[in-house]
């Protein structure tokens, strides 16, 4: 069985080196792939893993020096520039076998890259959530209250995207300045307006459901619920958002003439019940 196993090895690795094509890394595998027979996989694959990290570090030298100078000189005034930058770099370091770990040999502008990063995933985060809420549907088929729940979970998300944008600016300012990369998306002039005004529509849609629920539900406290709970959301993404825009505004409207009228039905109810009991005393 050994020397079966050791003819069709010796077989392989001259198939190898008969195609160009096929690279050092294949042609080495096969020369030690009789040795993977005789020792424990774990010993095998952790030398394996080091002599392929090796083996990086000493052909990929051109190719290292060549990304980190791609990297020191990067400059963007776009994030969507730095966008397009950290996935073509990303896709360029895949072909090393462990990037962090051949790159500690080389003189990787590690702080830079990383700031890059950072800065194209909040912006791609940040551009997702508000993708997501700016298309957000409200189905007229969905019961109302887990239809309300769901643009409440919406909202949120939307409060904590602002929030931790807001943590990273501080953090990030100096460093995005010194390996000038762009922050006009990180102002609230910038892409938080946008997300801003995304939750304002949210409201108008959320409004709307709510005053559509009122002519449903017909009185009692599933209508003063209702009423409190539509009232309170405006509240609270007029104060995340700093207004309303005028659709946004008539809704509103709408729902304040609606819990108006809600409250006058139900001062009228209970002048009738009173004055029923007061009949039927005398």
């Amino acid at each position: 069985m050994i020397g079966e196993i050791e003819n069709r090895s010796a077989h392989l690795l001259a198939v190898s080196f008969s195609i160009p094509r096929f690279g050092l890394r294949l042609r080495l595998y096969l020369l030690l792939l009789p040795l993977k027979l005789y020792h424990s996989a774990t010993d095998i694959d952790r030398s394996w893993r080091l002599f392929l990290i090796k083996t990086d570090v000493e052909t990929q030298g051109d190719f290292i020096r060549s990304l980190i100078k791609e990297v020191e000189g990067a400059a963007f005034t776009d994030i969507e520039d730095v966008v397009l930058f950290v996935k073509w770099l990303d896709d360029e370091l895949s072909y090393l076998v462990d990037e962090r770990a051949v790159l500690k040999h080389f003189d990787w502008p590690e702080q830079k890259a990383d700031a890059l990063r950072e800065a194209a995933f909040g912006y791609c985060d940040l551009k997702k959530l508000e993708s997501e809420a700016s298309s957000f549907r409200d189905d007229p088929r969905q019961p109302c209250a887990p239809a309300l729940k769901k643009m409440q979970s919406l909202f949120e998300k939307l409060e904590h995207g602002v929030y931790n944008l807001s943590r990273m600016r501080e953090s990030a300012t100096k460093r995005y300045k010194v390996h000038q990369i762009p922050m006009n998306w990180m102002l609230d002039t910038g892409y938080v307006s946008q997300i801003k005004l995304a939750s304002v529509k949210l409201a108008m849609k959320y409004m709307k459901r709510v005053s559509a629920e009122l002519g449903i539900v017909g009185g009692g406290p599933d209508e003063e619920d209702l009423i409190v709970q539509g009232v309170k959301f405006a509240f609270r993404v007029h104060q995340f958002a700093g207004g309303f825009d005028v659709e946004t505004m008539r809704a509103f409207q709408e729902l304040r003439d609606k819990a108006q009228s809600c409250s006058a039905q139900c001062q009228n109810q209970h002048q009738q019940k009173f004055a029923c009991r007061s009949s039927a005393s005398c």
